[in-house]
């Protein structure tokens, strides 16, 4: 594996893309990503781009959907003059920050500067983040009215001692009415819950569960809980306020999570997603896992075309002066060497149900599989029909089993 990344380069002002961007490209998946970098308070444990109203240096929210639909028209210009083919997306991703915060006709403003600018494939997967106090049935209405198709609620957790630690605002009560109201609207539904903060238990964990089950989202979303640096969670632990999350604890919620959501008919489909069935999978993360591309728009939005990957500069003031000057808001830019794709394709691919393809691996990543079965790491029984498929134990242990397939060749030796 690379010790590093390769080092970023300087974003050009006009966006354009190396000729090598459009290689393959009529044969990716072509997404887009909005990222509303809004919220109404900062929670303790994100790091996220996100910023509150006192942080907006004279930026006003009313302002940001003809930003982002500026940005998106200068994207439309940049893919014909760097020469790629023109393909409608098929995934539109909001995130956030909180994109409902925003009023319900500038998140269609900007879906409709999607089309102009894109297109938008018909059968296009078009979902929308939402906090369970940010929506009511109008919004839900007039967000699928538009196009919309799918809406993830953040519920994180069904235990209000849980969501203070993680300082969420909302109350639980709240989740079965906007699940109605999103069903009512004719929206599929996903839930996000986070396990493994400090001071939960197994049994406040399996609460939260039963109450996201109950439910019957079409689709379920099970983050561990990581204390990323820099964040306030990160310093109340350095300062002993709150413990450290328990890894072991961790792995026992995982496989709670797994047994109760396969009972109640769930497959899992990725390390932290599950759904009922393969239609109602998240295609826009599926398209980052396999690869396609996409297009970030937004205050520190992420894109990836082609083995270019480029990200936006972070604060919302910069970004508009940026996009309202006319200039590129990317910041910087690398062009990934074949060592890092094929260090991102291993890693990404080896995380979905389907997994890799043994022959797609290099000698030493053929040579690891007969050892990932006799630690029980991945099924015998696809490898044995040339693919790397995660075991519930592999699962756990992702990482290490994709450390294993991306050894030296010199291991083997």
């Amino acid at each position: 594996m690379p010790s590093a990344l390769p080092l970023a380069d300087p974003a050009p002002a006009d966006g354009l893309l190396p000729a090598s961007a459009s290689d393959g490209a009529s044969e990716r998946s072509f997404g887009v990503y909005l990222h509303v970098p809004f919220c109404r308070v900062r929670c303790g444990y994100c790091d996220f781009n996100t910023y509150t109203a006192t942080e907006l240096r004279g930026v006003r929210q009313s302002d940001y959907a003809s930003q982002a639909s500026l940005e998106l028209a200068a994207a439309a210009g940049v893919i014909e003059a760097s020469g790629l083919p023109a393909r409608a997306a098929s995934t539109v991703f909001f995130g956030g920050g909180t994109p409902t915060l925003l009023p319900s006709g500038d998140l269609v403003r900007m879906l409709d500067a999607t089309r102009d600018a894109f297109g938008v494939e018909p059968d296009a997967e078009i979902t929308t983040e939402a906090n369970p106090d940010s929506v009511d049935a109008r919004y839900l209405a007039e967000l699928a009215a538009a196009g919309f198709t799918r809406v993830s609620f953040g519920m994180q957790s069904a235990v209000p001692s849980v969501l203070a630690t993680l300082e969420r605002t909302h109350d639980p009560a709240r989740i079965p009415l906007v699940v109605e109201w999103a069903r009512e609207a004719g929206l599929d539904v996903s839930v996000d819950l986070i396990y493994g903060t400090p001071g939960e238990t197994l049994a406040d964990w399996q609460r939260s569960l039963e109450h996201a089950i109950a439910q019957r989202p079409d689709h379920l979303s099970a983050y561990s809980l990581i204390v990323e640096d820099g964040t306030k969670l990160a310093r109340q632990i350095r300062r002993g306020e709150v413990a450290e999350p328990d890894e072991d604890l961790q792995a026992d919620m995982y496989e709670l999570a797994d047994r109760m959501l396969t009972d109640a008919g769930f497959d899992w489909y990725e390390v932290s997603n599950w759904s009922r069935g393969e239609r109602h999978r998240s295609r826009h993360n599926l398209a980052y896992w396999r690869g396609g591309d996409w297009w970030g728009v937004g205050p520190g939005a992420h894109s990836h075309v082609g083995g270019v990957r480029w990200w936006n500069v972070k604060h919302p003031a910069a970004y508009a002066d940026r996009v309202l000057g006319g200039v590129s808001p990317a910041a910087g830019r690398e062009t990934l060497d074949a060592e890092t794709r094929e260090t991102e394709r291993v890693l990404l691919l080896a995380r979905i149900r389907e997994g890799i393809t043994v022959s797609s691996l290099h000698a030493a990543g053929r040579h690891a599989v007969a050892g990932l079965i006799a630690d029980g790491l991945i099924d015998a029984k696809a490898a044995l029909s040339g693919s790397v498929r995660l075991t519930l134990t592999g699962r756990l242990l992702a990482d290490a089993v994709v450390r294993r397939l991306l050894a030296d060749d010199e291991s083997i030796s």
